[in-house]
């Protein structure tokens, strides 16, 4: 099942997408949510974030290929960082590079876990029972940002700007992850294709590990790292990250020269 939310007659709206209508739900995304018998078109709708996290936390060197290339340890546990809850965007919304900052800015296309259920110090075992879904994300970075001073990483303002954390379309309920692979497209040129299959530390491990450290709560969105392909975005250039089973998100960053 393919879940967002959208804005309709002046309110935030939960929904269904099924083909190219959308069937409209009310009540709580994560309890049960029921139709309200309404069906829209889908086409032309003004598209929300599909949940609203309390945090989102984003993983880095998580896939084989990338580290074998870089010459990065493979980590022997989860290296992650927060995003801010002000940089969430959703399909369709504009990135807009920094007021102040020129440097570089990189796409990131990437998978993103949505919590389902409270979890905290959970097993490998029972963390896919707290998995809500899966949506595609963009993990927008300003790159010159992290290493500009050599005594303090920048991660959470490299990555922190306003409409940096990009996810969407949908939340897709039901993904195979073994056999799915992410796509990213730049101005229409292929850029990223990756398997999934590639994680250092899949779902349920990111879900397991990271619930030792805090506790998740339901909408709380865990972005799975990224791989090969990562490079600076120009100004008007349009970013899809395609996910198998889940959609095409996106997003075009600034506007051109």
């Amino acid at each position: 099942m393919k879940w967002m939310r959208f804005r309709h007659g002046g309110r935030d709206t939960l929904g269904l997408l099924d083909g190219d209508q959308v069937v409209v739900h009310t009540g709580n995304l994560f309890e049960a949510p029921q139709p309200t018998g309404e069906r829209l078109p889908a086409n032309g709708i003004a598209w929300l974030t599909p949940c609203q996290p309390g945090k989102m936390i984003g993983l880095w060197n998580n896939f084989n290929a990338a580290a074998e290339k870089n010459g990065w340890t493979r980590p022997a546990e989860p290296l992650y960082f927060l995003k801010a809850g002000s940089s969430f965007a959703a399909h369709g919304q504009p990135i807009r590079p920094p007021a102040h900052y020129d440097g570089r800015v990189a796409y990131e296309g990437e998978l993103a876990i949505v919590v389902g259920r409270t979890a905290s110090a959970v097993t490998v075992a029972d963390a896919p029972a707290h998995i809500f879904g899966y949506t595609c994300a963009n993990d927008v970075t300003a790159i010159e940002l992290l290493a500009r001073d050599p005594s303090f990483p920048q991660w959470a303002r490299a990555k922190g700007f306003d409409t940096f954390g990009v996810f969407g379309p949908v939340i897709e309920t039901q993904v195979d992850v073994a056999t799915a692979s992410v796509r990213t497209r730049v101005g229409g040129r292929e850029r990223q294709n990756y398997p999934l299959s590639d994680m250092t530390f899949g779902p349920a491990e990111l879900v397991s590990l990271i619930s030792r450290d805090m506790t998740l709560h339901p909408g709380d969105v865990i972005l799975c790292g990224t791989s090969l392909g990562v490079l600076p975005m120009k100004p008007g250039t349009t970013v899809e990250v395609e996910i198998d089973g889940i959609g095409v998100l996106a997003n075009t960053y600034g506007v051109a020269a």
